[in-house]
């Protein structure tokens, strides 16, 4: 989505975990979560987790994720003890549509799912012309890298956590197009995460017919809020 278009009828909202130095992930390779997996099941992440599924109705996944995470979350919809917001996310993942990104697999094992061989930023243009509430695309971060680099991200959602792990496992490399965002929620945890939400401000300008001057349209949060936004008070200045 580029800088001239209007508000989407269904916001991306993409969920990773973060360290203090932006990875995603340790040095180790993908299973190095060593430094993440602690804070992962505070208070403060389970109720971040339980706030953007709540809106979500399709869940955008790359194959690894989708392997890793439906190996893992329907056997917890039975678990003995099992914390409420677990066992909500879920049955939600379950439950959900699901579209898994692979240029591997051919059928989808899973309830709910399909398989697609196709570019991220396409699969979710197609998306957003269909349906209705939010499309998730929790912690796939390949996909997440994708749709940031063509702007169709409407909504991050990031559990920071005070680490630095070092490496180079970061979400936001060199040649991203630029962007600005609105920090619209924020919750500290008693370990020093942070649940962070930002909305991407989307705003449009036109030049002018006469030369040399601009007039600036409203600037605009991706899910309609202009009020918490500074540049509200430079409208139309020309």
């Amino acid at each position: 989505m580029n800088a001239s278009s209007t508000i989407p009828a269904r916001r991306v909202v993409a969920n990773i975990c973060l360290t203090l130095d932006g990875c995603y992930r340790g040095p180790g390779g993908p299973a190095d979560l060593a430094a993440i997996v602690p804070y992962a099941t505070t208070d403060v992440a389970r109720d971040h987790m339980a706030r953007f599924v709540a809106s979500s109705t399709t869940a955008v996944l790359g194959r690894s994720n989708a392997e890793g995470f439906l190996g893992f979350w329907p056997g917890v919809i039975e678990a003995e003890g099992a914390d409420p917001r677990d066992v909500a996310y879920a049955r939600w993942l379950v439950t959900t549509e699901k579209v898994v990104l692979s240029t591997t697999l051919t059928e989808a094992p899973w309830e709910n799912a399909r398989i697609v061989n196709a570019p991220a930023p396409d699969v979710v243009a197609r998306l957003r012309a269909s349906g209705s509430g939010d499309i998730l695309v929790n912690s796939s971060v390949s996909v997440i890298k994708a749709l940031l680099a063509a702007d169709e991200v409407d909504r991050l959602e990031i559990l920071l956590v005070p680490e630095v792990v070092g490496g180079e496992a970061r979400l936001l490399e060199e040649g991203l197009p630029a962007s600005t965002w609105s920090l619209v929620q924020h919750t500290a945890g008693e370990a020093g995460e942070l649940s962070l939400t930002y909305d991407r401000v989307r705003w449009r300008w036109r030049r002018a017919l006469r030369t040399g001057s601009r007039s600036f349209q409203r600037p605009c949060l991706s899910n309609g809020d202009v009020n918490s936004c500074w540049w509200a008070s430079r409208l139309n200045r020309t």
